[in-house]
């Protein structure tokens, strides 16, 4: 166990029996499968404290990287939910909005094209990683059955 950085303590308060019940408790929580309910980014069921797999979490990271990668550009609908002076608010957004449409979908494309970039390089990477990962694999499977001649 790592030493604590932070101590906390008061009359009274029994710390170590405190820590032995956290420990406790999350134990309980991992035999129970608690943490295999937890979520990344509201879809990936994983359980962080309890992977053993590196790839696992690496292929649930890069599926969260393709869907998050991109800005949604497209227009929307500006509305007005106080209902004093709503036409009047609602028209001068509409105002502001054309005026810095052009700009804002300028710098959303330029941040697509730099995420699609970011994103196509570490997907590269790590596809050039699991091919050389395949490559060691095989060969030493065909060294292994060379030994067992």
């Amino acid at each position: 166990m790592e030493k604590a950085t932070v101590t906390i303590g008061a009359e009274g308060i029994d710390n170590a029996a405190l820590i032995r019940d956290a420990e406790a408790a999350v134990a309980r929580k991992r035999e129970d499968g608690t943490y295999q309910k937890a979520k990344l980014d509201g879809k990936w069921p994983i359980a962080p404290l309890a992977l053993k797999d590196d790839d696992v979490l690496l292929d649930i990271f890069l599926e969260s990287l393709r869907e998050a990668a991109f800005v949604d550009i497209n227009d929307f609908e500006i509305e007005e939910k106080r209902p004093r002076f709503s036409k009047t608010l609602v028209r001068m957004k509409k105002t502001i909005w054309g005026m810095l449409k052009f700009y804002t979908y300028h710098l959303w494309s330029q941040q697509n094209q730099i995420n699609g970039l970011l994103l196509a390089a570490v997907e590269g990477i790590h596809e050039k990683n699991q091919e050389h990962v395949r490559q060691l694999e095989a060969r030493i499977e065909a060294l292994e059955k060379e030994v067992k001649r």
